[in-house]
């Protein structure tokens, strides 16, 4: 399910121009620690700031100089992950995106969309 989402995934350049589609890092939680997808990142250049979970770091320890140097992570910029978690606290208020009614990928995305839309304008009302 990461790969699929990361060929989704455009970040927008500062100056303008096309969007690129490798960012310079990604935040992720210890769900995301896992080996296929740290590869996937470091094959395409990305910088994982993910922290490794206990049991990885157990198991690593436990095969001792066969079982590598632990991943890098940045405490500091791992912080930074809470404005995610707040966006998609208030992307579940929504019923149907938090439950998933819709069968299909498409389906889901456009209420996302929506809900994005319909949070954008009220933040555009607010400030005038």
């Amino acid at each position: 399910m990461f790969e699929p989402l990361m060929a989704h995934l455009q970040v927008p350049r500062q100056g303008g121009g096309r969007a690129r589609t490798r960012p310079d890092r990604v935040r992720g939680d210890k769900a995301y620690s896992s080996r296929a997808i740290r590869t996937h990142l470091r094959r395409r250049g990305i910088q994982a700031v993910i922290p490794e979970p206990a049991d990885q770091a157990r198991h690593r320890k436990r095969r001792g100089s066969r079982g590598g140097r632990p991943p890098a992570f940045n405490e500091v910029d791992y912080r930074g992950r809470n404005v995610i978690e707040r966006s998609f606290n208030e992307l579940k208020q929504w019923r149907g995106i938090a439950t998933r009614y819709d069968k299909l990928a498409t389906l889901y995305r456009t209420a996302i969309l929506i809900h994005d839309t319909i949070t954008w304008t009220k933040t555009l009302s607010d400030t005038a």
